[in-house]
């Protein structure tokens, strides 16, 4: 039974997508966004949870002081205290991850120019730049994207840039995967302005053939289809969930614990002068700097003036926001990073920083499971970008381009013992020169760096050939003469 559920599901999905493309054709958009997901409510959450000013202790009401016939005399203002783990969170994460550049390698053979375009490439894309923000947006929000978008420059060259695409940007994302995983169709979904300042509605989709830019015009669509000459969808397409996730009520107790902390503290914290009286007259507000506390008990008050102090918080108050701070840090994988910690990190090596920062190191090996994923579709989608659109005359090497990439360690590496262990292993043979310049922390065109090697090594041979040529030269002088 579980085979044939299996194909009956896998035929209707078959189906599913046939109709998808056949809307496309009828240019029904209406009826092709229904068809994809768009993940609207669990974007508004966390962008909700992201920003400060959104989290729920700011809805925390203010207290009223009314009359004895109820009536509103005034208003106290209450603390609305949010704390930006959400931010600190999310930033720790991306450095762990992005921290440092991306180092890319080729590992196919007769493809140096290519790979010379690729790197070239990723320079002028700010793909470093333009990474860290996806990843500092899909952290926040749960999702955001890269779109590649090839276009004629001013000097009639092909040239090609890159948009961040996400919520907060003021754009929809739709995808639509097969069974596998794999991106069917991606569209994006944003506003312009015309010519009489009126916005308008456009919705691009993205398929492996082409790409339907539609724009809604009083209720319908006018869809214009352009062949795609990249041969893959444009974009890179992040995913993950809210770096804070699991944290949220932790995060809302502590919230609420040092709002109203905060407000026992305006009342309690300064010191109140105590009278005695023949009747209480009324409590002090909590906005005075100086309370003054008038009271009708004459035996409990011997002096005619004292102070009523607060000496401390209950330490019942004090021990739960130590164990909601630390639950968040632990339960997120974020290591706590205060002025105090830095000070007795500062002289460690790479290699012991790395443990003290374990927990943030185990989050980035996480997350590295899907980027790998999305690193490798980076380099195949700028590879046929560069063979397909802007150097078409690369076009058989960008077929056999094979790169390779690597994440490196936020703080770096000991480089002294790095570079002491290349040279170790080349000595005892177990490694060749090449590998060891490729491994060379310090250089960073390993190619170029070992034809430099090379050139050095010829001239120096040169040299001393011409050396011993001139001392052969002198000594058959010298012999001639002694003759």
């Amino acid at each position: 039974m579980l085979l044939i559920d299996f194909f009956k599901n896998r035929n209707t999905l078959v189906g599913m997508n046939q109709r998808f493309e056949q809307l496309l054709e009828k240019g029904d958009i209406t009826a092709v966004k229904d068809r994809m997901v768009f993940r609207s409510s669990e974007v508004d959450e966390a962008i909700r949870e992201y920003i400060p000013i959104m989290h729920n202790v700011m809805e925390r009401r203010d207290k009223c002081v009314t009359d004895k016939s109820g009536k509103v005399v005034k208003t106290i203002n209450v603390w609305k205290l949010p704390v930006p783990y959400q931010v600190f969170i999310n930033e720790i994460a991306l450095v762990f991850l992005y921290g440092r550049p991306v180092k890319w390698s080729q590992v196919s053979e007769d493809t140096d120019e290519a790979f010379s375009a690729y790197i070239d490439r990723i320079k002028k894309l700010r793909f470093d730049s333009k990474i860290r923000q996806c990843k500092r947006l899909a952290g926040a929000e749960t999702e955001s994207a890269m779109l590649f978008r090839t276009f004629q420059n001013e000097d009639g060259k092909a040239d090609c840039q890159i948009r961040v695409l996400a919520r907060s940007k003021g754009d929809e994302i739709y995808t639509r995967f097969d069974q596998y995983e794999n991106l069917l169709a991606f569209a994006w979904g944003y506003y312009t302005l015309d010519d009489k300042d009126m916005q308008v509605y456009h919705f691009d989709i993205f398929t492996k053939e082409a790409t339907y830019k539609c724009t809604e015009n009083n209720g319908k669509w006018d869809v214009k289809k352009e062949p795609n000459l990249i041969g893959k969808i444009p974009v890179i397409y992040f995913k993950q969930e809210k770096e804070w996730a699991g944290a949220e009520k932790l995060i809302e107790r502590e919230e609420s614990i040092a709002s109203r902390t905060a407000d026992t503290n305006d009342y309690f914290a300064d010191p109140i002068a105590v009278l005695r009286g023949d009747v209480a007259k009324k409590m002090p507000d909590k906005e005075e700097a100086g309370k003054l506390l008038i009271t009708n008990d004459q035996d409990g008050v011997n002096d005619a003036v004292k102070y009523l102090t607060w000496d401390s918080a209950p330490q019942s108050k004090k021990d739960e926001m130590e164990w909601l701070q630390t639950q968040i840090m632990q339960k997120t994988f974020t290591p706590n990073i205060t002025t105090e910690s830095l000070k007795s990190v500062s002289q460690l090596s790479a290699k012991a920083l790395k443990t003290v920062m374990m927990l943030a190191d185990i989050k980035a090996s996480k997350r590295k499971e899907t980027h790998d994923e999305l690193l490798d579709r980076c380099s195949t989608l700028i590879t046929s970008i560069i063979g397909n659109v802007l150097d078409v005359s690369l076009k058989s090497q960008c077929d056999r381009l094979q790169v390779a990439h690597e994440f490196q360690e936020p703080f770096g590496e000991d480089v002294a013992d790095a570079i002491t262990n290349l040279i170790k292993c080349a000595d005892a043979g177990i490694m060749s020169q090449e590998s060891a310049i490729e491994m060379n922390p310090l250089v960073k065109d390993a190619t170029r760096e070992m034809e430099r090697i090379g050139q050095a090594q010829e001239e120096a041979t040169q040299r001393q050939l011409k050396l011993l040529t001139m001392q052969d030269n002198n000594a058959q002088t010298g012999e001639g003469t002694e003759d």
